[in-house]
């Protein structure tokens, strides 16, 4: 076989239409094998005779899309050194575009031997490893555009490939738990029903099933255990094709693109699928274990873990950085995404011990030219010290506002002292994010995400249950902010049941009706279960799927009404934060753009924010001095409303404001009665808001 020097840049393997090269960073190989691999799994081994800048380069013609391949690196083999290369383990292309086959758990796959952690284990891996595949690069991607929301006019769906598709009945078996699923007519409809604007898909890229699940039955259903940062995984593919994936996922970007819907990716650069000292040699760890991870500062045998996972990537390392920064041009430029969400972020700005918001990372992702124009949402802790970073990223990132999912929580279940923050969550939380220069889009509001309970289970369970996971209900979060609402589970108690609709409508209407953006969690619209499971990490069965067959349909209605409220009025989508300062309109100084008021009509006062039992309040939106237009450039008649809450276990009268806030108002959303027809109220009557509801009132007059 010809090999050619080829170039060092790009890494990976690029194929051009003549033939492939080749291109693997490592600082301390003493040399690097190429494996090719056949049909049949026999194997090839070619010396990568070039090296530049500690890149091992190799052209090939002749070598096409299809072609399977690893890696196999000679070096110094001392583990308390932190050196850990051995030529015997088959290893992954760190920028495989495409990788085939699934592990086979085995110990050829450690380097060391069971129950002998300082032994060595020689044995060859390359049968029980997947192989990296070379991909056709081209594409037809049509007139595809990127939709580039604006994020006050974003919806954020979270969703996971396969749970979203394996059960649909609409769905052609062959496409269910697929990227072809997730593009699918009957998909897209809904999303576009739900006024969804971005889906945010749970971990794409190749991962790994961990063996101590596998032993168990289970399996990695998440994806939070990332081997190919560059690589759509092929367990989400129809296509049977070594590297079919890559065509499909552009695909369906391209799908969701023509249906105007953004595609967001969750990915997990603070670590990778390697574990730790005791795990597996799969890719970084023999290729160049120092580059790669960040390692104990006074014994190299182990490994820094900020991430619970065993390891955490090096991001002090230039090599390091350049991997995740290519990875997400990548995304952006190959596979057309339209933004990152970027799991356990805090680790990524430890360049030294503490998480620092002008770390190297940040730098780099601010002062370059395509991902620092995506959307950019950080999940803002860690499990290491000070981990926990809510409102402190720097200016254009948005976050996950874990402030805000506690604080609305503990007011619809009726805890004391909470109005004040509550209060400052469903405005945009500018205490957390005005002060860098952010706005109230800085935050993502959200009450669910996958980790945790679903909506409905939220409003059914005090305790999680998650005793299907086979670690004694000892995993996943206990202190939930949850109410059960009188009984633990599933109940025939009719009155019971309408209590968790209405919490269930309480908490859809409040998140899509604050500032900032909306994420919802697959499934809360449809009123999903897991059963009290709060942690459905390992759970690849019908417990974390849709179920398509058991829709509450008032539920599913209520969503897209309050989406609907929220997209045609555009003072539920502000761009700044309100400053309780008069709105001059044609001249004359009017209301303020917000204003406070207790039950009786009263403007609230310190005392009362002050107040620790306070479960009842009403706030006054200005709508005047926002364009008078909704998202299609509609003219909107009148924008201003008056949202009244209370968390209370009674009905409450609240008395709307005087003449000078509106003569007239509208009652447009009432989770007491949600299949009320629309009333009319006048300024200082009263209306009933029943216990533990919400009403919305809109101006008419």
């Amino acid at each position: 076989m010809q090999i050619w020097p080829g170039t060092a840049y790009p890494l990976g393997a690029t194929y051009d239409g003549s033939g492939t090269n080749f291109a693997l960073f490592s600082e301390v190989a003493e040399r690097v094998e190429l494996c090719l691999f056949d049909a049949d799994g026999a194997e090839t081994r070619l010396d990568l005779p070039e090296v530049d800048g500690f890149v091992w380069h190799a052209f090939l013609p002749g070598v096409e899309p299809g072609q399977r391949y690893g890696y196999r690196v000679h070096g110094p083999n001392q583990p308390d050194e932190g050196l850990r290369c051995n030529p015997n383990k088959l290893l992954l292309d760190p920028y495989a575009k495409a990788i085939d086959g699934t592990i086979e758990w085995d110990e050829s796959l450690f380097g060391y031997r069971f129950g002998e952690e300082d032994s060595h284990n020689d044995d060859d891996s390359a049968a029980q490893l997947p192989k990296c595949v070379v991909i056709n690069p081209f594409f037809d991607w049509g007139v595809d555009r990127p939709p580039k929301r604006p994020y006050a006019d974003s919806v954020v769906y979270e969703t996971h490939v396969k749970g979203m598709t394996e059960t649909h009945p609409d769905l052609p078996e062959s496409l269910r738990g697929t990227y072809a699923g997730m593009a699918h007519p009957v998909i897209v409809e809904h999303l576009k029903q739900l006024g969804v604007t971005a889906v945010e898909l749970m971990p794409v890229h190749h991962f790994v099933n961990d063996s101590i699940l596998a032993d168990k039955g289970l399996a990695n259903y998440w994806g939070y255990n990332t081997i190919g940062f560059f690589a759509p995984d092929h367990k989400y593919s129809s296509s049977t094709s070594p590297g079919g994936q890559v065509q499909e996922f552009k695909a369906m970007v391209r799908a969701l693109h023509e249906a105007g819907i953004e595609v967001i990716l969750d990915v997990v650069y603070n670590h990778t699928a390697e574990g730790n000292h005791l795990g597996p040699t799969l890719s970084f760890r023999g290729i160049d274990n120092q580059a790669y991870y960040r390692l104990v500062d006074d014994d190299a045998k182990f490994y820094m873990d900020y991430t619970g996972t065993g390891n955490t990537l090096n991001v002090r390392h230039p090599h390091s950085l350049q991997l995740i920064m290519d990875s997400l041009r990548y995304w952006v430029l190959e596979m057309h995404v339209d933004g990152f969400r970027f799991d356990l972020a805090s680790t990524l700005a430890r360049e030294f011990y503490d998480v620092d918001r002008l770390s190297s990372f940040f730098d780099l992702v601010q002062q370059d030219p395509v991902v620092s124009q995506v959307k950019l949402i950080a999940e803002p802790w860690d499990v290491g010290p000070g981990g926990y970073q809510v409102g402190n990223f720097p200016p254009q990132w948005t976050e996950w506002n874990g402030k805000y999912r506690d604080t609305v929580r503990d007011f619809w279940r009726g805890e004391d002292a909470t109005i004040g923050e509550f209060a400052a969550r469903i405005t945009g939380s500018a205490d957390l994010y005005e002060t860098s220069g952010r706005r109230p889009v800085a935050s993502i509001n959200f009450v669910t995400a996958h980790d945790g309970f679903t909506l409905r289970d939220l409003v059914s369970y005090n305790d999680k249950h998650n005793e299907a996971n086979q670690d004694d209900n000892n995993d996943g979060e206990s202190h939930n902010r949850s109410w059960n609402c009188g009984v633990e589970g599933e109940t025939d108690d009719a009155d019971i049941l309408a209590l968790r609709g209405r919490q269930q409508r309480n908490f859809i209407a409040t998140m899509f009706l604050s500032q900032g953006v909306p994420m919802i969690c697959h499934g809360d619209e449809l009123g999903r279960t897991q059963q009290g499971n709060n942690n459905g990490y390992c759970q690849d069965n019908e417990l974390t799927w849709m179920d398509w067959s058991a829709v509450d349909a008032d539920l599913l209605a209520f969503t897209r009404q309050v989406s609907e409220l929220r997209r045609e009025h555009p003072v539920f989508r502000r761009r700044r934060f309100f400053d309780g300062r008069p709105v001059r309109r044609r001249g004359q100084e009017g209301t303020p753009d917000i204003a406070w008021f207790t039950p009786d009509g009263r403007e609230m006062t310190e005392e009362d924010w002050d107040s620790g039992f306070g479960r009842s309040i009403a706030v006054y939106l200005n709508g005047q001095g926002i364009p008078d237009r909704d998202s299609r450039g509609e003219r909107v008649s009148d924008d201003s409303f008056l949202l009244c809450f209370s968390a209370h276990y009674e009905d409450i009268e609240f008395t709307v404001p005087g003449d000078e806030y509106g003569s007239v108002w509208s009652v447009v959303v009432d989770t007491a009665a949600p299949d009320t027809n629309e009333r009319l109220v006048d300024a200082g009557d009263t209306v009933t808001v029943g216990a533990r509801s919400l009403v919305v009132l809109q101006r008419m007059g």
